[in-house]
């Protein structure tokens, strides 16, 4: 009798393994058909290959990105050093503004939850969703070309990630540090300067440190819209079919990016 139920049982879990391979086989047929359709829909249809040409002819159009334009290294300095400065004060300006965003939106310490933490959490939502090109475009328009709109953007760009980050340290903090210094008497200030703040300024100096380094990257091609920095210089190379100019932009943002990340290296080193 026994091992009669144990061959019903084990059949019965052959049978439940064996539905469970066909239903992963038809997902898994499914996800190649979505992305068979996907690829047909989005680079099959709606290419032109007539304008691509043959294999020659794009050869023949890559290669004129091959050559510099060694005359225009000398007027790269400049933006150079601008595209850094935007993101240097774009990320300092969006640590400014972070500080009421993150205060409102870590949940343990926002003043008012039911208004500030969703108000907060919106706001980082709205940060992080539109791209920093799109920032770039609306300061351009408001403020006018130049670097203030990139500064702008990168900042705007930048409070969503890092106060998002901060509040959720905040809010998995060590809650017998903030305990202990209320029952001393401390008040909301003091319980903010030495329980709350001392666990979470490694995370908000690592993760300012990494968002700078990724604003170089930004303020790199904010200028294709106008804000500055060696984007304008891209944009005015491509606009006047400089093609050696424009592979020498593109090193030009390299090395600029490069640095940022050595720089990024040891600041973290440094500083956490």
């Amino acid at each position: 009798m026994q091992t009669e139920q144990q061959r019903i049982t084990a059949d019965q879990l052959l049978a439940a393994r064996s539905v469970t391979r066909w239903r992963r086989a038809a997902v898994v047929i499914a996800l190649f058909l979505l992305v068979a359709w996907s690829i047909k829909i989005t680079v099959i249809d709606d290419t032109d290959w007539e304008r691509i040409g043959s294999l020659g002819s794009i050869v023949e159009k890559s290669g004129r990105f091959l050559a510099l334009d060694v005359s225009l290294l000398p007027k790269l300095i400049e933006p150079a050093i601008e595209t850094l400065m935007i993101a240097c004060l774009g990320t300092l300006l969006g640590v400014v503004l972070c500080i009421p965003v993150i205060w409102f939106g870590a949940a343990n310490v926002t003043p008012f939850k039911p208004v500030t933490y969703p108000v907060a959490r919106m706001l980082m939502t709205l940060s992080r969703s539109i791209h920093e090109i799109v920032w770039a475009l609306f300061f351009v328009a408001a403020v006018g070309l130049g670097a203030l709109a990139g500064v702008l953007a990168i900042a705007m760009r930048s409070i969503g990630f890092i106060a998002k980050i901060s509040a959720e340290a905040i809010e998995d903090i060590d809650p017998k540090a903030v305990e202990a210094i209320q029952a001393m008497g401390g008040n909301k200030l003091q319980v903010l300067r030495y329980a709350i703040l001392p666990q979470v300024l490694p995370v908000i100096i690592g993760v300012t440190v990494f968002e700078w380094e990724i604003n170089i990257r930004r303020s790199a091609i904010l200028g294709l819209v106008g804000a500055g920095g060696l984007g304008l210089v891209f944009f005015r190379q491509m606009n006047t079919f400089n093609y050696p100019g424009v592979t020498t932009v593109i090193l030009a943002i390299l090395v600029l990016i490069l640095l940022g990340e050595v720089l990024s290296h040891y600041s973290r080193k440094a500083v956490i």
